[in-house]
């Protein structure tokens, strides 16, 4: 073993030992703050060595969003190697109460990302998508779906064991793992009317796309929110294709090898995205190959590019009464007519697209049959503002993450949600709100 330098911190000396370190049980009464203090150590080296695109001084939540966004990135890679062996054997998908389907990589990102923001942030509470009832109550009806939980829990403890090689903790069990799951469940917390500060996650918006094993669209979305406010959020697309991202303000732009794109913001400091890391772990990332996002810069309405729901017709959108819709992009258009792009699954994936700058608005209806979820927005939506865009419901009103005020789960826009550009939101509003019925 080489000779290691003392004046290098602790996460480099174990770097340069290769080896792993072993901590003997501390007794009881210490537990606890070893505990905290190996959690707040955890965060200053995420913060550290992640490579944000800013520098902590600026933001407020820097250590949050490094964090986040490592979760998030090794949260990819489970998704990644979840798809992959998918559909090679055994029973992968469950179907929820409101049918819509959840698989191992929706439980495992849940519970991966839990495990560490509990880890990290304990007395910061989670608000996230899945619980594990179905998963409980399916093992106890029918054998088979210890091969579902078993399948879980590996994917998780790979990713877990992966991410901090150098460190042997307490065995990860499936129990554990449960609990991780329902950290972030519908009756984990309670809330009351005064602002809150909890994170917000949508483990896999767009299963569907997930599922469909083609070049789909999913992404992975974790956002804080701080007495009320999404104050930062990540949002990671593995399968995001694209050469290069570009920077529209300088006419710059960063290689991008492969798929997959990772996107950060922090109120007041911009959004920000890169590509994925080739591998999970390889945290150090230079500065330099952040590229800084914003919306595309259209201010005619009928010039825009437009995005709804996979589950809705632009009939259903009240400017159909003013425009026609067509999805080819070659194709030539009139003042009458405006582009409807329609390659992409779930909620997330149009914030992405938006701030991206690839789409100028993203418009969905509410319908009396279905709840519109905190966690398909509030990523999205301070992503979607870093980058100089604006969201409102029809109404132009601001999306209230707080009108469920017990759980936080629930958002009741009127109309709809509009997402868009910035440029083009208020004759937007004016336009929907004038023939919505």
């Amino acid at each position: 073993m080489p000779l290691l330098h003392l004046s290098l911190p602790p996460h480099r000396l174990l770097a340069a030992g290769r080896g792993r370190m072993y901590f003997p049980p501390a007794p009881r009464h210490t537990r606890l703050s070893v505990r905290a203090a190996a959690g707040d150590a955890a965060v200053s080296v995420a913060a550290e060595a992640y490579g944000l695109p800013f520098p902590p001084e600026r933001a407020s939540h820097h250590r949050e969003l490094a964090a986040a966004a490592a979760a998030v990135e090794v949260a990819c890679r489970l998704c990644v190697d979840v798809k992959r062996s998918l559909f090679s054997g055994g029973k992968s998908i469950l179907e929820k109460n409101d049918q819509t389907p959840v698989t191992i990589a929706d439980f495992g990102v849940q519970a991966l990302v839990s495990l560490e923001l509990q880890k990290l942030f304990p007395s910061i509470p989670l608000v996230a998508e899945e619980d594990s009832a179905s998963l409980r109550s399916s093992k106890a009806d029918d054998d088979s779906s210890d091969v579902l939980v078993e399948s879980i829990f590996s994917a998780v403890a790979d990713k877990v064991s992966n991410s901090k090689p150098e460190i042997v903790e307490s065995p990860l069990t499936q129990d554990d793992v449960l609990r991780a799951i329902d950290r972030g469940g519908k009756d984990a917390v309670s809330f009351d009317s005064n602002p809150a500060t909890y994170w917000v996650l949508d483990p896999i918006d767009g299963t569907r796309g997930f599922l469909r094993g083609d070049d789909a669209l999913y992404v992975v979305g974790l956002a804080l929110v701080v007495n009320g406010k999404v104050t930062v959020g990540v949002m990671g697309c593995p399968n995001w294709t694209n050469d290069t991202i570009a920077n529209e303000k300088d006419g710059s732009s960063a290689a991008c090898n492969g798929r997959g794109i990772l996107m950060v913001s922090h109120l007041g400091c911009g959004t920000w995205s890169r590509c994925l890391s080739a591998e999970i772990g390889q945290f150090t990332v230079a500065p330099d190959i952040w590229k800084r996002c914003f919306v595309d810069p259209c201010s005619v309405v009928h010039m825009a590019r437009y995005c709804i729901p996979d589950s809705q017709t632009w009939d259903m959108i009240p400017l159909c009464v003013l425009f026609n819709s067509t999805t080819g992009e070659s194709d030539p258009r009139n003042e009458n007519e405006i582009l409807l792009l329609s390659v992409f699954c779930g909620s997330l994936c149009k914030y992405l697209t938006v701030a991206s700058g690839r789409a100028s608005v993203f418009v969905l209806r509410a319908r009396p049959t279905t709840q519109i979820k905190s966690w398909d927005h509030a990523v999205g939506v301070i992503c979607v503002q870093e980058a100089g865009g604006q969201i409102s419901d029809w109404s132009g009103e601001p999306l209230d993450l707080a009108a469920d005020l017990t759980s936080r789960r629930i958002i009741y826009p009127s109309g709809g949600v509009l997402v868009t550009n910035g440029a083009l939101h208020d004759k937007l509003v004016e336009m929907i709100s004038a023939n919505y019925k």
